[in-house]
């Protein structure tokens, strides 16, 4: 379990809680290890079972599971909705493609009537009576028509046009996983962001109450003024409720990320690590310099193929001026005048025909319409693509920039660390020996507090920008690596 375990104590009933405190402590850790001894025992089992390394992506309710940024990053790429529902577009765009080239493919038809004439029609002509037809007699008719398009250039122009558009679709899924990377990255950092402020709380809460305890030592041997014990009793307190609230932010982060890992929110998730064994790293990136290219960024790539597919709407809208050539074949069979129902004593009148169909359009107001409208649109997406690419460029500075300055303030805040270490230690020693007051005790605490936290947040903004810079770029290492 982590976290640092804060006690604060003052006078009988303090202590009192400190010794329940403790006692609960101990009936927790032997809790906890039967616990994850239980759990040891299952994921090894599962190990053997599945033979894989990422074990339990779906533990149990309860169980606890050690997530590194990877094994984040690996369960939310194949457990989150969203990426399930990219996927599935890709399967409806692969259908439609199918759909596309089987229109080339030759068509079979059968129709077939029945006619049953129950009193026949009779024409006069010239004062003569001419009957068409028999009375109760019953007429057959059955027809087999082949089809097969032997020139269809609007077919030919569709099947493009869907070939890009599932190119749009996957280009579509990968955005999905760029931006669902960069949250789940953001999220991990946050979690360890929230961990890192909760301990330095919890320690400032530590020294707060040992503070405390040499001031009402002092205090009860007459060396300190009662304003002193007072003083440092408030500072005591007052920390208590931030530390509450980091404790809650850690709950709330962890929540945050195991939402878009897709697993179940009752499942108890352990973050391991420290912003600052993200140090060396950051000075090692910031020092590197490049340019940097957006040919793989997924808003520059999907407009582009947008702009493909509007060209290919408007070369499928110009093949409706072309004409169509077709070939079909017919065979027909009929039976007349049958007074029963036994069509196996009918005779059959047979013939077949071969049709060579050729359809040429003439004037088709219409497709000049849609022709002018797709015209404007492609317009319109060109201007749009220009003014995306200007943004971008614009974000990409703003993320170096702010990674470079992040990475300057990592090193400034890490030598301010020391420093305000060495300032509350002179400033302890001091009021021990009577030189010092209580308020340069206090701010020496609080200084040090203060740079601890601007230290963890330099380090987490360095890593946030970072990840916002990757998704600009259409990095897909991190996809890459979870798959």
């Amino acid at each position: 379990m982590r976290g640092v375990f804060c006690i604060f104590a003052r006078s009988n009933e303090m202590d009192y809680m400190y010794l329940n405190l403790k006692t609960e402590k101990k009936h927790r850790k032997g809790m906890n290890r039967g616990f994850l001894l239980r759990a040891g025992f299952m994921l090894v089992s599962a190990w053997f079972a599945v033979g894989t390394a990422v074990m339990a992506q779906e533990p149990a309710q309860g169980a606890t599971l050690k997530v590194t940024l990877d094994d984040a990053l690996n369960i939310a790429l194949s457990d989150n909705p969203t990426i399930k529902v990219a996927e599935q577009q890709i399967e409806v765009k692969k259908i439609s493609k199918d759909e596309a080239w089987q229109s080339l493919l030759p068509s079979a038809d059968f129709s077939g009537t029945v006619q049953y004439t129950v009193l026949a029609a009779v024409m006069k002509l010239n004062g003569m009576e001419f009957k068409m037809g028999q009375d109760n007699t019953s007429t057959w008719n059955g027809q087999i028509q082949v089809s097969l398009p032997i020139f269809a250039p609007t077919v030919y122009a569709t099947m493009n046009l869907t070939e890009t558009d599932l190119a749009n679709a996957i280009e579509q899924s990968r955005s999905s996983k760029l931006d669902l990377v960069n949250q789940v990255t953001k999220a991990y950092y946050q979690v360890i962001l929230a961990q890192d402020s909760y301990d330095v709380l919890c320690k400032s809460l530590e020294q707060a109450q040992k503070n405390f305890d040499v001031v009402r030592s002092l205090y009860e041997l007459g060396g300190t003024s009662e304003y002193d014990k007072i003083s440092a009793e408030v500072q005591l307190r007052s920390l208590n409720p931030t530390v509450i609230q980091a404790r809650n932010a850690v709950s709330l982060a962890k929540l945050q990320l195991m939402v878009l890992m897709g697993i179940d929110p009752e499942t108890e998730i352990v973050v391991e690590g420290s912003l600052e064994d993200y140090e060396d790293q950051l000075y090692g990136e910031s020092l590197s310099s490049g340019s940097y290219s957006l040919e793989n960024n997924t808003n520059m790539r999907q407009l582009k193929m947008n702009e493909t597919m509007l060209n290919q709407t408007l070369k499928v809208q110009k093949m409706n001026f072309l004409p169509t050539l077709a070939l079909a074949g017919t065979y027909s069979f009929q039976s007349l005048y049958n007074d029963n129902w036994n069509v196996f004593d009918y005779t059959w009148a047979k013939s077949s025909s071969i049709v060579l169909s050729l359809s040429v359009p003439i004037f088709r107001m219409g497709n000049f319409t849609k022709m002018r409208s797709t015209k404007l649109q492609i317009s319109q997406l060109n201007e749009n693509i220009g003014y995306t690419k200007k943004q971008l460029d614009m974000q990409v500075r703003s993320y170096v920039d702010n990674m470079k300055a992040n990475a300057e303030q990592v090193a400034s805040n890490h030598e301010a660390i020391e420093q305000a270490e060495k300032g509350r230690e002179i400033a302890s020693k001091r009021y021990e020996i009577g030189k010092g007051t209580i308020l340069e005790l206090n701010n020496s605490e609080v200084a040090l507090t203060q740079a601890k936290l601007t230290y963890s947040q330099s380090i987490y903004n360095y890593l946030a920008a970072k990840a916002d810079l990757e998704k600009v770029l259409g990095n897909e290492d991190k996809i890459n690596s979870g798959k």
